[in-house]
């Protein structure tokens, strides 16, 4: 394996060879922050305290071999993890893109009506939701098929810098504004560990950080990248440590944000994701202060953007794969992963325009699939990664094979519940 980046050069030293490196692990930060962080895990500090932050850590923890399986099999053999699930045998690669077209069209549709939203909360003029929706999509659609990855790598390291300094800055003012005789309140919250609150602790725990399929579109990401740069294994591994430990850190500045501000208020949250947006919004505002509520708007619909347009990159990257490979042609086709991304842009939009009703329970049943498909890509991608011969910087060791059951048994023992608990009880 090169390992040009690793030694000094007269024009870059390793730590700037490593800033660079910095791509697929930001992407899938970008696409995981908008839905489980924004929204689930501030509800979760809103409505339980600080009850939930160990199980938070804990569940980002269990998860983190199977996602580095994208990053580890990609750079060991050349391939992405799509073409491990086909190695595999053709009924994994159908049940993979069956999934990933789904989950595509569904989850951009929901990302396109809140970006739109949150659109609408700070421009001056009036516009219909259908019409907001079109602009944030024609703004995708343009950065994507002009610039493609490298324009999608540079908006969301932009995107992610501004999010977590703008949090960051609103954490740490609620902090010092809270009164310590108001960390009582956290015993009045109701306890997370009850039969009521299991639908909301499954949920969030399933999607955190993401779908285990995210896995599959940061080794597409990872494969584009090295097309256009040199990349190492030691490189590969610092971008997706650094993209994945920021996503769980975040998680808990949101939960902590939730907690401080939310928390004991009396504030009824709001059920749709658009509109705890907007009480979101009002929650920095008033922790930061009032001047800054457009800003924050701005801060908030470009974290939901970020995650819209990575969605639709990502997932046409990985169906266009799979039709590559039921087709057996020998190169990635490019252009094919333009007609997907307007594809899916024009399913979602459709679905926005003529079945906006059926939206919400659409994405319970993708929501569901993914929860249930979950464990099952994780045990792929653990078959991949240990059967397959690594370099010794990217072979699984004792430790992370160890980690890697125990997530295991975690991921099913979490499917096993929801089964009881969506059916049985």
């Amino acid at each position: 394996m090169d390992d040009t980046l690793d030694s000094p050069t007269k024009t870059k030293s390793p730590l700037s060879s490593l800033l660079q490196s910095l791509g697929p692990g930001i992407m899938m930060a970008a696409a995981a922050v908008g839905g489980s962080h924004l929204v689930a895990s501030t509800k979760a500090g809103a409505i339980y305290g600080w009850q939930l932050a160990g199980l938070i850590l804990l569940v980002n923890f269990l998860k983190y071999p199977f996602f580095r399986s994208g990053v580890q099999y990609t750079m060991g053999t050349g391939k992405s993890l799509v073409e491990g699930y086909s190695n595999l045998g053709r009924p994994y690669l159908w049940a993979f893109v069956v999934l990933s077209a789904v989950s595509a069209v569904v989850n951009t549709a929901a990302l396109l009506l809140f970006s739109a939203s949150l659109l609408g909360y700070f421009i001056p003029v009036d516009l219909p939701i259908n019409v907001l929706c079109a602009i944030v999509l024609l703004t995708c659609l343009m950065i994507l098929l002009a610039g493609h990855y490298k324009a999608l790598d540079a908006l969301s390291k932009i995107i992610m810098a501004t999010l977590t300094i703008a949090t960051l800055i609103a954490v740490t003012i609620a902090f010092s504004n809270s009164d310590p005789a108001a960390t009582a309140v956290a015993t009045e919250s109701p306890s997370p560990w009850t039969l009521a609150a299991i639908g909301f602790i499954v949920v969030t725990m399933g999607w955190m950080p993401a779908p285990i399929e995210i896995s599959s579109i940061t080794s597409m990401w990872l494969k584009s990248q090295k097309s256009h740069q040199e990349v190492t294994p030691q490189s590969a591994l610092f971008d997706f440590n650094v993209g994945y430990i920021g996503t769980a850190l975040l998680a808990m500045v949101f939960l902590a944000l939730g907690a401080l501000v939310l928390n004991g208020s009396g504030v009824e949250l709001a059920q749709s994701g658009v509109g705890f947006s907007h009480q979101l919004v009002g929650m920095y505002a008033s922790t930061i202060g009032e001047w800054s509520r457009y800003l924050i708007a701005v801060i908030a619909f470009f974290c939901i953007f970020g995650s819209t347009i990575t969605v639709i990159d990502g997932y046409s990257r990985v169906i266009s794969e799979s039709q590559r490979l039921f087709k057996k042609q020998p190169e990635f086709n490019p252009r094919a992963t333009q007609g997907w991304i307007l594809t899916v842009s024009i399913c979602a939009f459709a679905i926005i325009v003529f079945w906006t009703s059926a939206l919400m329970p659409m994405l319970n049943f993708a929501m569901i699939m993914a929860f249930i498909t979950t464990p099952f890509f994780a045990l792929l991608n653990y078959i991949l990664v240990t059967k397959t011969p690594l370099p010794k910087a990217l072979a699984v060791g004792k430790k992370l094979k160890a980690l890697s059951i125990l997530g295991l048994v975690y991921l099913f023992g979490f499917l096993a519940l929801f089964v009881w608990w969506k059916w049985l009880s």
